[in-house]
Order: structure tokens, then sequence, then C-alpha cells
């Protein structure tokens, strides 16, 4: 009977419907054609986080941010700087770094490993706004977009405008930001415009060895004039945090401030340079196009292991394309065809007594695209896209010495290289009334093994191998939805489902990267708006999630780390008097444990959390900001396993109850 209910539900869903219209404000999307646009028609679930939204969101790091919206859960691992945060958008779980796509201002944060992102990069005060595309994102932007994309917008607008800001809270929380920006003018600089940014911040942590520091230096330089613009982005970073590790049950019932670890470190430190064009080549051809190098060292001290890794990864991406304003058999078509190109490598060493382990892999992918969005009348749109993206992988490993029975042993080295490639489409419709919007769509997804998952393990010796037959991921989705605005409220709604074969995810019990059985995940995601009076509005946002195997020896089983209800909802009231003060409160429901797809091994608590926030203008150019953070010091963990070598499950508990008080000065 579940079985036939929930397709029901979904279907019903397209009656009910109210998703996010790009257009109920004007807001410029980029996101949604790769071109920015105001009003795109694109069939998709958009949410765009304004500036305003920012300022108002008690959250001292990026990922934060996203927490109260629909469709998004983020487990960080480590500390208020969100340094290892995941952002999982539409539920993958342990895989969620590998399926969700985060940008900045269009360029992958994402690395080609399984690496973190580094957050760092990304000032706060920098934002302009946040886009969030859920679904399938894959016909624009490819690998990694299976759950959707987040493109972080940065301001470039080059007003006149800079400011200073410092911070302090708990546990030795400490940090500054200054930002600059301006149009150069003048005779010799018409038209050309920068902005720069720094960010420091130093932190002891709430618990041992969760010590930490950020800094980064940022910014853009542009020259616009009538047709078109060239600009360069580029960006500077570091940062290091202890590893305190997981705690075992007992360790995290009677003192979660403890480290596992107490020793253990990693530090990383990087650069990205892009620049790029943006051309309006006639009035109905317009062409942009970037070249970006992102270079990243890294280095873990695993004292704990008494063993070193280092890491340095180098990727060069060239991403042009068109959009072709144009008439066809009488109807308006709005054309975008681009190319993306991506080559990265990694090379990485371990090192412990008596081994010394050389690694290195490397990726090239280099993919075309189509999307079409024609007008059939002045309320109907349909869209059509296709990609095809094409991956040559490589992945090898030098002969090292290890410690085995009565001595040293040789493991022999390893060298593999496969092609893989994949095929996506879209097909959706639109219809806009006057103050609402419907859609429905219907396309594909994939995505492909990033180079940590290309290392396996041979089941008889135990030596590792090139991991050459892990299949690429792909999949189908179909999705409703709508958005209607009346008087003082705004509401949307949508309801998909996602199909999937070949699902790419780590084994516990072999130890090893595998194809799961097929998957599915359907859900419904929804958000209101209301303004309750006048300097007082409400946003509440509602994720419903079933993600289970439709296959194999765990048919029926949930797919760990995903929680199927979550809950936000935020209050705000803005008072020239009092200032503007926000309640933001998130409800996460309980979730599997990593790795069980067996259901056995029980329920990792769900959780609620409230913070605080207060925001005064003061003598017009001081403003001064307060933020309570999980204000009723709830103990939970975003992330936990099981420990088959203790027997017991592991932790990776949050940070208690955190208080900040942040002071800006504008300079006039």
């Amino acid at each position: 009977m579940d079985r036939v209910i929930k397709p029901v539900a979904l279907l019903a869903a397209l009656f009910v419907a109210v998703t996010a219209s790009a257009d109920d404000d004007g807001t410029v999307v980029v996101s949604a054609t790769r071109f920015a646009e105001p009003d795109p028609h694109i069939p998709a679930d958009i949410s765009v986080i304004s500036r305003e939204d920012i300022r108002d969101t008690p959250a001292t790091n990026l990922p934060d941010l996203l927490k109260a919206t629909a469709g998004i859960e983020v487990r960080p691992l480590y500390g208020a700087m969100g340094i290892d945060a995941t952002i999982d958008l539409r539920g993958f779980g342990d895989t969620a770094g590998s399926n969700t796509l985060v940008l900045l201002d269009g360029q992958r944060l994402n690395p080609i490993d399984s690496g973190s992102i580094s957050w760092s990069t990304v000032p706060l005060g920098s934002i302009e706004r946040i886009e969030i595309i859920r679904g399938a994102g894959t016909v624009l932007y490819g690998d990694r977009a299976t759950g959707g994309v987040i493109n972080i917008v940065t301001d470039k607008s080059g007003a006149p405008a800079a400011s200073v800001e410092a911070i302090g809270g708990s546990y030795g929380y400490r940090g500054a930001d200054a930002q600059v920006s301006a149009g150069l003018g003048g005779a010799y600089f018409p038209g050309t415009y920068f902005r720069l940014t720094g960010h420091y911040a130093d932190s002891d942590g709430w618990r041992q060895n969760s010590q930490a520091d950020q800094q980064a230096a940022s910014g853009r330089i542009g020259h616009r004039w009538t047709q078109g613009e060239v600009f360069s982005d580029f960006a500077l970073y570091k940062d290091s945090n202890g590893l305190p590790g997981a705690l075992l049950s007992n360790a995290y019932q009677n003192d979660p401030t403890q480290a596992r670890t107490p020793y253990d470190n990693q530090h990383r430190d990087g650069y990205r340079a892009r620049p790029g064009v943006s051309v309006k080549l006639s009035d109905a051809l317009t062409f942009d196009g970037e070249i970006s190098l992102e270079h990243e060292n890294y280095s873990s001290d695993n004292v704990s292991f008494a063993s070193v890794f280092d890491r340095q990864r180098t990727m060069v991406s060239v991403t042009p394309r068109v959009r072709w304003l144009n008439e066809l058999a009488g109807r308006h078509n709005e054309t975008v065809v681009g190319l993306d190109y991506y080559d990265g490598k990694v090379d990485a060493t371990s090192i412990s007594t008596p081994s010394v382990i050389p690694e290195f892999a490397k990726q090239a992918s280099t993919a075309w695209y189509l999307q079409n969005v024609t007008t059939l009348s002045d309320r109907w749109f349909l869209t059509l896209g296709g990609r095809e993206q094409y991956v040559n992988q490589h992945a090898g490993e030098g002969a090292y010495l290890t410690s085995f029975g009565a001595g040293p042993v040789t493991v022999p080295a390893f060298d593999g290289s496969a092609a893989r490639s994949r095929a996506a489409f879209d097909v959706g419709l639109v219809f806009e009334g006057s103050r609402w919007r419907a859609f429905g769509k219907y396309g594909s997804v994939f995505r492909f093994a990033n180079t940590d998952e290309l290392f396996g393990f041979d089941p008889f010796t135990g030596n590792p191998v090139f991991a050459g037959d892990l299949r690429p991921q792909h999949g189908r989705i179909g999705e409703v939805g709508a958005s209607f605005t009346a008087g003082r409220a705004s509401a949307r709604l949508s309801a998909y489902r996602m199909d999937l074969s070949d699902e790419i995810d780590f084994d516990g019990t072999t130890f090893t990267n595998v194809n799961l059985p097929a998957t599915r995940r359907q859900g419904l995601e929804a958000e209101l708006d209301y303004a309750l009076m006048a300097g007082l509005k409400a946003h509440v946002a509602y994720t419903f999630i079933d993600a289970r195997f439709r296959a194999g020896p765990d048919a029926g089983n949930e797919i760990p780390l995903i929680a199927r209800n979550k809950v936000s909802a935020q209050l705000v009231s803005s008072n020239g008097r009092f200032g503007t003060v926000t309640l933001a409160a998130t409800t996460v429901g309980n979730r599997r444990y990593s790795g069980d797809f067996a259901n056995s091994l029980g329920t990792l608590a769900g959780y609620t959390t409230v913070d605080l926030q207060g925001r005064w203008t003061l003598l017009q150019r001081w403003s001064v900001t307060a933020r309570l953070i999980n204000a009723l010091d709830r103990r939970y963990s975003p992330f936990a396993g099981f420990s088959t070598f203790f027997n017991d499950h592991y932790y990776y508990p949050a940070d208690a109850r955190s208080f900040f008080v942040s002071v800006r000065y504008d300079f006039p």
C-alpha cells in the first residue's frame, strides 16, 4: 500500500503545489541559464537568499546561512568557522559533497577529489546573494549537480564603499573583516572598477584541540563599456585547525568537549584566479567566457596514527558560452550553447613508518550543452536541454613497504586509467499567471567518480588497485511545483522523484567505493514568507525526503544520514528604534547512522536548535550585531557512524551555546 500512496501523493502535489519563482521580486538569477537574467522562465525550484536575508540570519559562516532553506541540511564537523562543513541538497548523506555543486560567481568550489570546500575564501560581507537551484542542474553544470546547484554571487557593482568589522565571541573567537570598492572613473579609466575584501578569524575552539584560524583576501577588477565587460577575480587563502576526532558513546555522553585525537591537525592554503569577458555581440547575441586556475596545498599531521599526509591539487577550466535570442516558426527562443573544459590533477604522499606512499590522480573533462527556452505564448514557456560529457581519469600509486607479520612487505605499484561518458537531458513546461506560476519537468542526471574514489582494494590480497569498474552514477528525475503571491504572503512548494542507478558510495564492510543497487529519493519542499505586520516578517521552510534502496539486499531500507523531516522558522522584527531582532529555529529529524545500509544500528537522534540575533545602527555609520548560537545549549551530533573496530557508535558533537558580538564601521 505504501508504494501506491507515495506516487499518488506526488501526483496530487501538482494540483496543490505552490517552487520558488525566480521573478517574484525581479531578482537577477544567473544559475538558471548561466547568464544574468531577471526572469529566466525556467522550470526549476529556484530560491534566492538576498543581502538583506544574509544580514538578518544568525550565522558566523556561509554553510550556516543555508540551514534555514528548504531542501538543505548542513553537517559541520568542527567549530564556528564551518571548516569541513558539508552542504547536503536533496538528501545524499555520506556523498553529499559529491552531489551538491557549489559555485562562487559561477566557478566550481568542489574539488575533484573527496576534499572539503574551502569556505575561507567567501567572507559573508562580500556576498550579494545566494542562488539555489534544486534538482537536476546536470544539463547546465554537469558532474556533481545531481542534488542541485548553489551559486554564491559576490558584489560586483563597483559602487564606492568601504567598511571594517571586528568580532569577538565565545571560546576565544576573534576576527576582522575589511572591504573596499570603487569605480576609478576619470578621463583615463572610465568604466573601470575594483572590489577588495580581507578576512581573518581565530578561535580556541569549544572542544579540546578544536582551535582554528582563517585568513583570506579576494577581489575583482573589471572594466565595463557599452557592449560588455572584462574582469579578473582572484583569491588567496589559508586555514588550519585541530582535529579532535569523533567520540565513542560514553565519551560523547560524559564529556563531549574532550578530544579522542588531541594532537592531530590539518592545514591548507591556496589561490584562485579567473579572468573573463562578457560581450554583447549584437542585440541577439551575447558571449560570456572565463578561464580559471585553482591550486591548493593540504597537509595533515595525524599524530594519533603516527602518519603525515600531504596533497597538492590543481585545476584549470575554460567555460565559454553563447546566448542567442532568435525567432523560429513565429516563436521567440532563447538558446544557450556552451562548452565546459576542466583539467585537474592531484599529487599526494602518505608517510608512516615504514611506509612512504606516493599517489597521483588526473582527470580531464570535456562537455558541451544546449538549453533552449521557447515562448509558446505570453503565459506558456517550453524548455529543452541536453548535455554530453566525456571524462578521462588516470590514477596510480607507487610501490611501498608496509609492516605485516614478521617483517616489512612490499606492496606493488599500480597504474590505471578509464574513459567514461554520459549524456543528460531536460524537458519542462512553465505556466505563468498574474501572481503565480507552475511548472513540470522531467530529465536525467549523472555523476562520475571523484579521483579519491578511483582507489580500491583487491578483495583477495588487500592491495590497493585502480577501481576501473566503478561505473558513473545516473538516473532520472521528475518534478512539479508552483509559487504564488497573495497580499502579504508568498508561498512555494515542489514535489519530486529521483531514481538513481549505480549510485557511488563507500561500503564500510569492504572498505572500498562501490556502485550501490538502485535507489530512490522523493520528497516535498515548501517555503512560506509572510509579513505579519509592519516591521515583522516570518519565514517557514519544510522539507520531507524519503530516500531508500529500491533493489538489492537492502531494498526498502533508508539511505543513511538523511532526515525524513526538517523544519526551520525565522521571525525578523525590524524597528528603527530597537534595531532588527531575529529568532531562528531549526528541527532536523532522526537519521540512520553513516554507512548503515542494513538499518540495523538504530537511529541518530534528531535535534532542534534556536539562534538569536540583534542588529543595531548607531550614529548612522556604526552598527553592532550580537548573536547567540544554539541558545538552548542543545547537545547534538550532525554526523555520526558505527565503528566495527570498537563495536560502538562514534559522534562528532556540535558546539555548545556560543555568543558573538561584532562592531562595524562604514566609511563615508
